[in-house]
């Protein structure tokens, strides 16, 4: 495949004045679009091309999310220098008919933007990297104001992407051409983005940074299962009782378990909103639900016993079965009560807070990037003893914190927590 560089943004800018050269659209792939692979035989060749290729592989995957019930990848792109752009559709395949692609590149470096939203969907169908790059955390680190993978493309590389795909439903057969040349441009950049974000974090002294936290997110795994999804439910703070929390709970579990069934997305079956006021309603027969919105439309009157017969279970759950106004937890109260309930606590929270914030700004990185702000809260509520250096630093460790984390963060630590 062709080999010849983007287009220099600097030749193709437009004649209007702006603080700079206007950016150069991206609308088709630089080597025509390729076809979609979806047999064995297709992949296979593809693998081959990858091994021959060199340099880092530019990965990303498309989910159906909003559509799906789960986020799995709908389809998988990749590109490396020699071997070009390879768009893999992975539902006809098999793991044995992707393991060729972990084999061709399973001792590269793999880059990524946001690597963390598509490592677990990849790891589903065999693909896992030995070490990545992760662009958009690379833009978080070097101090860019805005992280998104269009406009670091835009603000590094001069280039404009089209964006308007993100959000699609990646599981529709056949995919649209408008949709796989989308999918294709975001690994087109993806190696030269690396190149041009490597270059300015070693410029600003932060190659280690970003080498300790690209290993972290492999390191971190897939997600661990939410205690209690059901309480994520848009509007539950709007219930009262534990008798409604009870019958929402069943309500969720049985829209849960109707859309993983149908493999749809648990909105699209039935949206938060119809479950809140349902429970609000608290309607005394079937015939009452299909009065409320959402409620009368043909397919949830085709599922009202199932919408009723668990607001019916949740009505008739024993008190002591009831769920608790908040889902007790191992970690510090919410920060609006710290005054109230230690107020040294909070003391040593608004100084640990502000010194952090000065940090940042000092070395251009955003504070939750500077340190995880779950991890400061519960090192103010609950400190080390005794509390110098060292334990702060070993609490830390303890926590997660990387190595350039607590080396630059343990001293005004330490500091905040001597304040009361």
């Amino acid at each position: 495949m062709s080999t010849e560089p983007l287009p220099d943004p600097a030749g193709e800018a437009g004649t209007e004045e702006t603080d700079g050269p206007a950016p150069v659209p991206l609308l088709a792939p630089r080597d025509g679009l390729p076809p979609v692979l979806d047999t064995a035989a297709a992949v296979a060749g593809y693998a081959d091309a990858l091994r021959a290729g060199s340099g880092p592989v530019a990965v990303d995957a498309e989910r159906a999310s909003g559509y799906r019930y789960g986020q799995r990848a709908y389809l998988v792109q990749l590109r490396r220098a020699g071997a070009g752009t390879g768009l893999v559709d992975p539902i006809p395949l098999t793991l044995p008919d992707l393991a060729v692609l972990q084999d061709a590149i399973a001792g590269e470096e793999w880059v990524l933007h946001a690597a963390s939203q598509d490592l677990p969907c990849l790891a589903e169908i065999g693909l896992v990297p030995p070490r990545v790059f992760d662009t958009e955390l690379a833009a978080r680190l070097a101090g860019l104001p805005r992280v998104g993978l269009a406009a670091v493309v835009e603000s590094l590389l001069g280039y404009s992407l089209v964006k308007g795909h993100s959000a699609a439903d990646w599981s529709t057969r056949p995919l649209p051409e408008e949709w796989l040349v989308y999918a294709a441009l975001d690994v087109e950049v993806l190696v030269d983005l690396r190149d041009a974000l490597a270059a300015l974090l070693e410029e600003q002294g932060k190659t280690e940074w970003a080498r300790q936290e690209f290993a972290a997110v492999l390191a971190a795994g897939p997600p661990a299962p939410r205690q209690d999804p059901w309480r994520r439910t848009s509007g539950v703070h709007g219930l009262r009782s534990r008798r409604q929390l009870g019958m929402l709970r069943a309500l969720w579990e049985a829209r849960d378990d109707l859309a993983r069934r149908r493999d749809v997305a648990p909105g699209r079956v039935l949206p938060d909103a119809a479950m809140v006021s349902a429970v609000q309603a608290d309607p005394p027969s079937e015939s009452a639900l299909l009065e409320l919105p959402v409620f009368r439309g043909r397919a949830n009157r085709r599922l009202v016993s199932t919408w009723f017969g668990a607001l019916a279970r949740g009505r008739a759950m024993p008190d002591s079965e009831l769920p608790l106004h908040s889902r007790p937890g191992d970690g510090p109260p919410p920060v609006n009560r710290w005054a109230d309930r230690d107020p040294a606590a909070a003391t040593r929270l608004q100084a640990a807070r502000a010194g952090l914030a000065e940090l940042g700004e000092k070395h251009a990185v955003p504070v939750e990037n500077l340190l995880s702000p779950d991890l400061v809260r519960r090192l103010m509520w609950t400190p080390p003893e005794p509390r110098d250096a060292a334990a702060v630093a070993a609490a830390l460790r303890a926590g997660g914190a990387r190595e350039w984390q607590v080396e630059l963060t343990t001293g005004l630590l330490t500091d905040a927590l001597a304040r009361a």
